[in-house]
């Protein structure tokens, strides 16, 4: 239904009829009769929708990706997508894949823009969390999946798809299994909502010939975004290249400068099948003294990895979060339980006493270090960047955040290093300078060059001289 003259290119006809004067607004709203007004609230193609929101046209596609950053509406636009394929009736399996449990139930179905918000009472599904799936109005089901789980994928059968925060999910094969079973009917199709991140899944997905692709910016919504988050988060990190990446969506490249390689990780990148027996496992943690100030978004390091039988290293877990100290320090016991960790290895440089003691009251049996940082980051993080570089180092899946800082953080540019790859360092290279020989390795590598460089320079300042 047309209420409004055509709404700019870029513009909702929301959008477009917000800014006609407040006298027309009025005269046009008094044109509609309540059963109007009431079809317009909920009418997304023809009113909320910006053109670049709409389902692209025709069947002759299987991905519709969504590169979109932080604030677009990539979340409200997979669930009207959902919603719309779902209460058509042609399609009795419309499912859900998200990264994680959690963010299926808080983003996709209970979220402000999820799919229980969007849908009016008539129209809104039953969902029962006990049973992983919504029930629609018509008899449509949304079977619900987590990409933590790729083995539930296996043998499901999908009409059509939302899959959100792709560039996150941990573990690549849950995608394959999803794209396996994506074989129902004469047009099986997905939405992909993400912010974007240069993993091979994105990069190639977005490649593909049956592949329809929106970008979009945080600027596109702005209309939408409470003052709040442009006045802080927007110009916080505008002009950064995380800014680049989460506001711009723009795929980055590796920072040129950076310790870690995407391309080193990868390579030695694992599944939870090909671990061997853990002879030692550690959390460690990087506490963050200002991380009860919600406008710093600074967050503790979590991270548990373990060394196995073979002598190399695997990283299991990235817990990390943005908390009070009673919040974290029960994150960082979580974690020690969960793996069963031998010890946790905690800098104290900021928080003192006070780390252990917040450990210690959710728990006060966990075995404790503390470690002090009296070396520069540059100096702690090369050894460790080093077991990387050598294939020592395998990630238990994928690690998007933790990922992309260790791809990001050059200690040349900036001096303060993330708080999830400090955690790491710290757990690694205890790891390493406990019975293993990763950091020994390293600093034998270290005097063997200087030696070949010395005499190198030795051999060159004497040549055409007399023995």
């Amino acid at each position: 239904m047309q209420t409004t003259s055509p709404a700019p290119a870029k513009n909702s006809y929301a959008a477009y009829f917000a800014s006609l004067p407040r006298e027309e607004q009025a005269a046009r709203l008094a044109a509609l009769d309540d059963s109007a007004v009431i079809e317009l609230s909920t009418s997304w193609r023809d009113w909320w929708a910006r053109p670049d929101q709409v389902t692209p046209p025709g069947e002759d596609w299987e991905f519709w990706l969504i590169l979109a950053g932080r604030g677009w509406g990539k979340t409200r636009t997979g669930a009207e997508t959902t919603r719309e394929w779902a209460l058509s009736g042609r399609f009795p399996y419309c499912n859900l894949i998200a990264a994680t449990a959690d963010d299926a139930r808080d983003i996709m179905i209970e979220g402000e823009s999820g799919l229980l918000a969007i849908c009016p009472r008539s129209e809104r599904p039953q969902y029962l969390p006990s049973k992983r799936r919504l029930e629609w109005p018509n008899g449509t089901r949304s079977l619900i999946f987590t990409a933590d789980e790729p083995e539930r994928l296996r043998g499901k059968q999908h009409f059509k798809l939302w899959c959100d925060e792709l560039g996150s999910w941990r573990y690549p094969d849950a995608w394959d299994q999803a794209m396996l079973g994506l074989r129902l009917g004469t047009s099986p199709q997905a939405v992909v909502t993400t912010t974007p991140r240069p993993t091979k899944i994105i990069k190639e997905l977005s490649k593909d010939p049956l592949t329809r692709l929106t970008t979009g910016h945080t600027d596109d919504n702005v209309h939408n975004l409470a003052l709040t988050f442009l006045t802080k988060i927007v110009a916080k990190y505008r002009g950064t290249r995380l800014g680049r990446q989460e506001l711009d969506a723009e795929i980055l490249d590796d920072n040129p400068h950076a310790l870690w390689k995407r391309e080193d990780i990868d390579k030695a990148r694992v599944t939870p099948q090909q671990v061997p027996t853990i002879t030692r496992m550690v959390v460690g943690v990087d506490p963050n003294a200002k991380s009860d100030d919600p406008d710093t978004q600074a967050e503790c390091g979590i991270i548990a990895a373990g060394v196995g039988v073979d002598g190399e290293y695997y990283v299991f877990r990235d817990n990390s979060l943005s908390a009070k100290p009673l919040g974290w320090a029960r994150a960082v016991v979580t974690c020690y339980d969960a793996v069963k960790a031998d010890r946790v290895i905690a800098e104290v440089n900021n928080g003192g006493e006070m780390v252990e003691a917040n450990i210690r009251t959710v728990d006060p049996n966990v075995a404790y270090t503390a470690v002090h940082a009296s070396r520069g980051k540059a100096i702690r993080a090369e050894p460790i960047a080093s077991l990387y570089e050598q294939g020592k180092v395998h990630h238990v899946g994928e690690f998007a955040k933790l990922e992309d800082q260790m791809c990001d953080w050059s200690p040349y540019e900036d001096a303060k290093s993330p708080d999830r790859l400090d955690a790491l360092v710290w757990a690694l290279t205890e790891l390493s300078a406990n019975g293993n020989t990763g950091l020994i390795d390293w600093a034998r590598q270290q005097v063997e060059d200087a030696k070949k460089k010395i005499d190198a320079a030795i051999s060159q300042d004497n040549r055409g001289m007399p023995v």
